[in-house]
């Protein structure tokens, strides 16, 4: 299976601009930003989506999503932020490695698409 753009950057193949990395994950700021912050939150093991995932996969998602709210808190996104997880073509899934999106920075509305 051919290496996605997010495990090409993960490998150091392909520059981005980090804002955190762990063991687990690395957060980077998003290309086409759709609000002024913008990350991915991206595990560093392949799971191409969250349909995908199994109860083995537990601890890795909640560590995903407990490290969106801590990069909310250390950016101060205290008025409110969104997670938000793509899954498959019709749910707007551009890359086949799960991530996670944090948007923050402006309003958000609802229904988001």
């Amino acid at each position: 299976m051919a290496k996605t753009i997010f495990q090409k950057i993960i490998d150091r193949e392909i520059p981005a601009k980090i804002e955190h990395e762990d063991e687990q994950c690395i957060v980077l700021h998003d290309i086409q930003p759709q609000a002024p912050v913008h990350l991915l939150i991206i595990p560093k093991r392949p799971l191409a989506r969250l349909s995908e995932a199994t109860a083995a996969d537990q601890a890795l998602l909640g560590h995903l999503l407990l490290t969106g709210q801590a990069l909310a808190r250390k950016l101060n996104l205290g008025a409110g932020f969104r997670l938000v997880v793509n899954n498959g073509p019709h749910g707007g899934e551009s890359v086949p490695h799960l991530h996670v999106h944090l948007l923050a920075g402006r309003q958000l509305v609802w229904p988001p698409g």
